[in-house]
């Protein structure tokens, strides 16, 4: 009998622990450990990236997976539901850019994420009365006005670089017309499409480009002068979804229309023909992609689900011997009281969270304490009295609870100590306020802003900290703030969202302004994703998280720049959180007009190798 060594040329490793390196694919080995023969296979699949900051589909697309650009869009209805606005994706989460010179949708775009250019589009929606020949060039922070095309189109598709593009099809009624860019001017050319569709992309170069979907299976290729067919898709896609690649290794995923939608189906394009392959978790059309991706990498965004509306989500196409899990919020255990405006321990972990005060229905103010094993909460001692709006800091046996405010009138300035048990009282801030900047630990922590409830309400500027012992006033917050989210240490701190006052005054303005403190003083950071009151902070400074009320978005910060990641399954005003940015906890708190007892905890994205038990069958 022949043997392996015999046909391969190659031993079989026999090892006792798995094979964790990525240049391992396609190598055998027989695994002591389990008795089995295994091997290192690459798989391809969608896994979930992180979310826009806002439902939009007809959004254009530029760049690659980890560094993706989307511009434009349409966002439903309202006013204004055609948006001028500007995201990049750095292969984890969005952050906020320049906005566009003219706000639209169904735009045509191209080029990378620090040269790209958008074209064509839509002011309006419907679209007919508001189509536009805008074309505009983006340099990584800001939008440009250049030369416009020659044909005002809605539904163009674009492929090529910021100085040579080519634009094709779109209109109202459709048109089969291309129009070549130079990075100056747009010129009409002789070549047109096999037939005249809009809603369509493109990925490749302006001489080796190819275009899919807009009407039916068919796709072109482009040899700079002319169009020719190329292979069928397997599902035709009247309204494109994400295209990436180049002319002979191309991905196309979603698309459709509201009266023929194809799921997430997706399909990998050899030059020749086209074949199904991993279907997206979210089935979508009107969705954008970064064209200049790969079908080993590829991202989409965004679209429109029909009925149900206008969506956020991100989906990654890794070709890989890695199995990626994405960032996730998953039910953790409820508490034993639904409340909001609580506090938790902010540094303490995700498997040991503390939870106190808050309000109940009917604004009853509750004394309640409970602890979280990572798994389910449990009563322990009470705060000495019920109060909401508290500052929180500190772990599950070394925590301070501070301020605070009782319904239906009264302002605390007292320090409440827990050391696991028992609560005991530490020394009195010196203002009395509540919800606010907190973060810290029991015996270096810094509170700030915040709000005094009572009849003259007021909203604070003044900053403390404590060693333990003593409040100490510190250097002012530039601005008054409170329903903010913090994070960090005494010496490294960051503070964003909530209300801003800048002479005090009630109630304050929303803001996603953002500061950091350095242990002396404030200086202006980026400004966060979301505008607006917050469900508190967690993690430090150059590894934190707010769990925004807007829409459940988590927004993470790396010490100089916002991202956001997987939203939480509620909007979850005035929850309590803890944890790490990569392990956070979030509980409690209200989805309007419902107060919540739920427990939610993140778990950051995870690779592994994707290794296979070899079988004879």
């Amino acid at each position: 009998m022949s043997d392996y060594k015999n046909i391969r040329g190659k031993k079989v490793k026999f090892l006792t622990s798995d094979l964790s390196s990525e240049q391992s694919e396609g190598q055998i080995f027989y695994s002591d450990t389990d008795n089995d023969f295994k091997s290192v296979i690459a798989s391809a699949a969608w896994s979930s990236g992180g979310n826009l900051l806002l439902g939009t589909g007809l959004m254009a697309g530029a760049g690659t997976q980890t560094a993706a650009l989307g511009f434009g869009g349409y966002i439903g209805p309202g006013t204004p539901n055609v948006v001028a606005t500007t995201l990049e994706y750095n292969g984890n989460g969005w952050t906020s850019s320049g906005n566009l010179v003219a706000a639209r949708s169904g735009m045509g775009g191209t080029g990378t994420q620090t040269a790209a250019l958008g074209f064509g589009g839509a002011t309006t929606i419907p679209r007919g009365p508001g189509e536009v020949a805008n074309s505009e060039e983006y340099n990584g922070t800001s939008w440009t006005e250049g030369n416009n095309l020659n044909d005002a189109l809605v539904g163009i598709g674009g492929l090529g670089t910021q100085t040579a593009a080519v634009g094709f099809g779109g209109g109202t009624p459709d048109t089969n017309a291309t129009e070549h860019y130079d990075g100056t001017s747009w010129t009409n050319v002789p070549g047109t499409l096999t037939s005249a569709r809009r809603y369509l992309q493109g990925c490749g170069t302006q001489t080796a480009g190819l275009t899919v979907g807009g009407d039916g299976t068919s796709s072109n290729h482009y040899d700079g002068s002319a169009w020719t067919a190329g292979g069928n898709l397997n599902t035709g896609r009247p309204n494109t979804g994400a295209v990436s690649g180049i002319q002979t290794s191309a991905l196309m995923s979603g698309g459709g229309s509201g009266g023929t939608p194809v799921g997430g189906k997706t399909e990998e394009y050899n030059g020749t023909s086209w074949s199904e392959i991993a279907d997206m978790a979210v089935g979508r059309y009107a969705s954008a992609g970064a064209n200049g991706g790969t079908t080993s990498a590829s991202v989409a965004f965004g679209g429109y689900l029909g009925g149900t509306g206008y969506i956020s989500s991100t989906e990654e196409f890794n070709r890989t011997v890695n199995t990626v899990t994405g960032a996730a919020w998953a039910s953790g255990g409820n508490m034993n009281q639904d409340r909001y405006y609580m506090q938790g321990a902010g540094a303490a972990p995700q498997t040991a969270a503390l939870g106190a005060g808050g309000y109940g229905p009917g604004s009853t103010s509750h004394a309640l304490t409970e602890e979280y094993n990572g798994t389910s909460w449990s009563e322990v001692n009470n705060l000495p009295r019920g109060m909401g709006r508290l500052f929180g800091l500190g772990t599950q046996t070394a925590a301070i609870f501070c301020g605070g405010f009782a319904q239906p009138n009264t302002m605390y300035n007292e320090t409440w100590e827990y050391d696991g048990t028992n609560w005991s009282e530490g020394g009195d801030m010196n203002t009395a306020r509540g919800m606010g900047i907190n973060f810290g630990t029991q015996t270096a922590g810094l509170i700030g802003g915040g709000g005094n409830f009572g009849g003259s309400s007021t909203v604070e500027a003044e900053v403390e900290e404590y060693n333990g012992t003593a409040w100490t006033e510190v250097n002012n917050i530039p601005n008054a703030t409170r329903n903010n989210a913090s994070f960090g240490t005494q010496t490294a701190g960051v503070v964003t969202q909530g209300k801003i006052s800048p002479n005090g005054a009630w109630p304050g303005t929303n803001t996603n302004v953002s500061f950091e403190y350095d242990g002396t003083n404030w200086t202006a950071a980026a400004a966060g994703l979301v505008t607006g009151p917050s469900g508190e902070g967690v993690g430090i400074l150059t590894d934190g998280g707010t769990c925004g009320n807007t829409g459940g978005i988590y927004q993470r910060y790396d010490g100089t720049t916002w991202r956001t990641d997987a939203r939480t399954a509620s909007n979850g005003g005035s929850r309590g959180t803890s944890g790490t940015a990569a392990a956070a906890i979030a509980f409690a708190g209200f989805d309007d007009p419902n107060i919540l007892n739920a427990t939610e905890e993140f778990t950051a994205e995870t690779t592994a190798l994707n290794i296979k038990t070899l079988t004879d069958s």
